[in-house]
């Protein structure tokens, strides 16, 4: 047998004085070992025990306040003051009274969480869309259980789930809920762990009972028939999208779109809001709205405010006048939560580990569950019918002669003597004779024991069929199908949320571009600073002002809604509209490109470039030799993301780039005084940013590429004897005349 391992073995003992004199013992421990013996049972505690939800569709808290809700005979009773119900639950749950109540804040139907609240609730409990609306204390609000918790329960006392001692052993507690239909699709949950989340969606519980009997009559039934898609309490309109929701119904990952529902009131020229997404609130989309308008990004709103009142939700929103409402809200579900995006995340604890699990995999381990409960529930009764069954069986054999019966028990003279000698007498055990014994003196009689015996045949059936239910698989999915309709024919509401199939025709109109539209003038100096100036301006001043030390770099003619594709030294592109830089003069310095661009510690300016589609191809030549050609498209993305990271290769510093719509002789020249005359024909285009190029220049070790420009702006006299025929080659010599350099002459 293995020694089990001190935590402290291995520990190291070290004095450390202290400002007293006194040189008491530390312990000096390995992280790992900290890790392991400290932090693992923790974060297991909290995955298992805390955050993660179970089969039955409930985390512990949820668990222990409903159970405890249900032993204080709070399912059809009258309700009781929330602050009764939360010092009760502490005996099963010690986390303190703020995290009880907070528990039953979010399960009652006053805060409005799920579509079918568990907790029949009076008084202020908040709402689920409000950021800011608090919740009355404890003392101050009333509870019940709903009428819906009695399917969470049924049967709870005939053995269907295991109890477990509490905290401290004083009482038991189920280990989970056997709840008659899958709550953990009907109630949406959410939790975090230590390492992993959990965050569980709602479905309609109709559509949820109907999935469940046509998964058990055929496993490989298309689920998407029955469970249209996700249903939240706060309504809304889901935009389907079948890939999307396929994916979560697969592996239980993704994300699906919702967004607000809004009516126009030309009458008065304003809109209302009166449902929005289950994942926001009022105060966030308020504030968010606010902001806009404070930037400027939308001036169609004359005010807005919260005018949610008893009746429900409701956002106002006044209009300018001439203001269309539909590009307005388009604009809107664009730039803020009213569409909003919901993430699944079906991470459920299954025996104790956590699995991320699709739809069908949760059906399939629901029913599993539900079956050994219902296999459970059926034995318990059997057993119980059994045992009847023995003792009036006993009662059977003393019909033939109750005078005898009558007899033995009278002539026997110690009471503890009556039971054996009733055994003797009729040949029945301990259990019957102990039952005989205990009959009524007015019970006996022939017509009495008559009618018990007559029971036996009854229960012998009886017993019979419920043997059957317990070996036969089928029967008990008939059983689990006919609760599934009890409960839907008595509990299904219809669906809040409205799906949206056809989505671009229900208002999510494309927003205009509304970026002014005028032709600019961009310049870049060497070390990164930005001017965009209008042709006005130019022809007022054309001098260009320069820091010290700095000078011209890059020119443009573009127009204000290009697109500038700024490259650093740390192989990353920034991406920005030049609409966001503002109009200069000439006689300024301009942005700081790594400043304005929010650029990293460290990170700098290297060469930039203006598009207006993402045409043409981008050449990158490199110190090594090599050059890459890489279509412009590969910038281009689906979101506006601002920066990219492996924007070009990090193999060999970066000597030059160009920007080309249409293929051209290029001059290469090295630090040795070569120079390389090509044409980029000969260069395949590649989509991958980072590649490594092709070598198009041979170097000597000591030598590197100094620069690359196009042939028509060099002042090369003889290029035929720069051209290279095959590549890669070393390039020629330049010779004077080629270099462009003005000859010093003394007047």
């Amino acid at each position: 047998m293995a020694k089990k391992k001190d935590p402290q073995e291995g520990a190291k003992k070290v004095n450390n004085p202290n400002v007293m004199g006194l040189r008491p013992e530390v312990l000096e421990q390995p992280i790992t070992e900290t890790l392991e013996l400290n932090y693992m049972p923790y974060a297991m505690s909290v995955i298992v025990s805390r955050a993660i939800p179970e089969i039955d569709g409930f985390k512990p808290s949820h668990r222990k306040l409903l159970y405890t809700m249900y032993q204080m005979h709070l399912l059809g009773g009258n309700r009781t003051k929330s602050a009764n119900v939360v010092g009760q639950t502490m005996k099963l749950n010690p986390h303190g009274d703020a995290a009880i109540y907070d528990t039953m804040v979010r399960l009652s139907r006053g805060y409005g969480a799920l579509l079918h609240p568990l907790v029949d609730s009076k008084g202020n409990f908040g709402k689920v869309y409000s950021r800011d609306m608090a919740w009355a204390a404890s003392r101050y609000t009333e509870v019940r259980l709903d009428p819906i918790c009695a399917e969470l329960f049924r049967d709870i006392d005939q053995d269907t789930v295991d109890f477990v001692d509490n905290y401290d052993g004083s009482m038991k507690e189920p280990t989970l809920l056997p709840t008659t239909f899958p709550n953990v699709l009907v109630s949406a949950n959410q939790g975090i762990a230590v390492g992993m989340a959990s965050n569980l969606c709602g479905f309609n519980l109709g559509e949820v009972c109907d999935a469940t009997a046509a998964y058990l009559k055929n496993p490989q039934v298309n689920l998407m028939e029955y469970l249209k898609a996700p249903d939240f309490p706060t309504g809304g309109e889901l935009l389907y999208d079948e890939a999307a929701l396929r994916q979560i119904y697969d592996t239980g990952r993704g994300s699906f779109q919702v967004r607000a529902r809004w009516r126009y009131l030309k009458s008065e020229n304003l809109i209302e809001v009166y449902e929005i997404p289950y994942t926001t609130t009022v105060e966030a989309i308020m504030d968010k709205v606010a902001e806009l308008i404070k930037a400027g990004k939308i001036k169609e709103i004359a005010d807005m405010r919260d005018e949610t009142d008893l009746n429900g939700l409701k956002i106002t929103i006044d209009l300018k006048r001439g203001t269309d409402p539909d590009k307005l809200m388009a604009k809107l579900f664009k730039s803020t939560t009213l569409q909003d995006a919901c993430s699944c995340n079906f991470n459920i604890l299954i025996a104790g580990m956590p699995r991320v699990m699709g739809v069908g995999e949760i059906l399939e381990e629901w029913t599993g569950w539900r079956m050994d409960g219902v296999r459970r529930r059926t034995y318990y009764v059997m057993k119980k019918k059994q045992e009847k069954l023995h003792l009036l069986k006993g009662l059977k054999k003393i019909l033939l002669d109750i005078d005898r019966a009558i007899k033995i028990i009278r002539e026997t003279e110690e009471d503890a003597e009556v039971v054996p000698n009733l055994m003797i007498g009729f040949g029945i055990d301990n259990i019957q004779a102990e039952y005989v014994a205990d009959i009524k003196l007015r019970n006996i009689n022939k017509e009495y024991i008559l009618k018990r015996i007559e029971e036996v045949a009854g229960l012998e059936e009886e017993i019979a069929d419920l043997q059957d239910i317990v070996n036969n698989p089928g029967r008990i999915k008939k059983i689990i199908s006919q609760e599934l309709s009890a409960v839907k024919k008595k509990y299904a509401s219809p669906r809040h949320t409205e799906i949206v199939y056809d989505y671009q025709a229900a208002g999510a109109v494309e927003e205009e571009d509304e970026t002014p539209d005028y032709p600019v003038h961009v310049f870049c100096s060497r070390e990164g600073y930005f001017k965009k100036i209008t042709p006005q301006s130019l022809r007022m001043s054309s001098e260009q002002k320069y820091k010290e030390g700095d000078g011209p770099y890059l020119y443009w003619e573009g127009n204000n809604r290009d697109m500038l594709l700024v490259f650093t030294d740390k192989q990353q592109c920034y991406k920005a509209p030049l609409s966001e830089f503002d109009d200069a003069k000439a006689s300024v310095l301009g942005d700081f490109l790594p400043t304005k661009l929010g650029m990293d510690p460290g990170e700098s300016f290297v060469w930039a470039c203006l598009t207006s589609d993402y045409s043409g191809h981008i050449l990158f030549f490199f110190e090594n030799g090599k050059v890459a050609r890489v279509e412009v498209a590969a910038y281009q993305t689906q979101t506006k993301r601002r920066k990219l990271t492996g924007a070009y290769s990090d193999k060999s510093p970066l000597a030059a780039a160009l920007h080309i719509k249409e293929d051209l002789e290029v001059a290469v020249t090295s630090t040795e005084g070569r120079c390389l005359v090509f044409h980029t024909a000969a260069l395949t285009p590649k989509t991958t940013r980072s590649t490594q190029g092709v070598n198009v220049m041979t170097l000597k070790p000591k030598w590197k590429v100094e620069k690359a420009v196009p042939l028509a702006d060099t002042t090369i006299v003889n290029a035929a004897r720069y051209r290279a025929r095959s590549l890669p080659v070393a390039g020629a010599l330049l010779k004077e005349e080629d270099r462009g350099e003005e000859q010093i002459s003394l007047l």
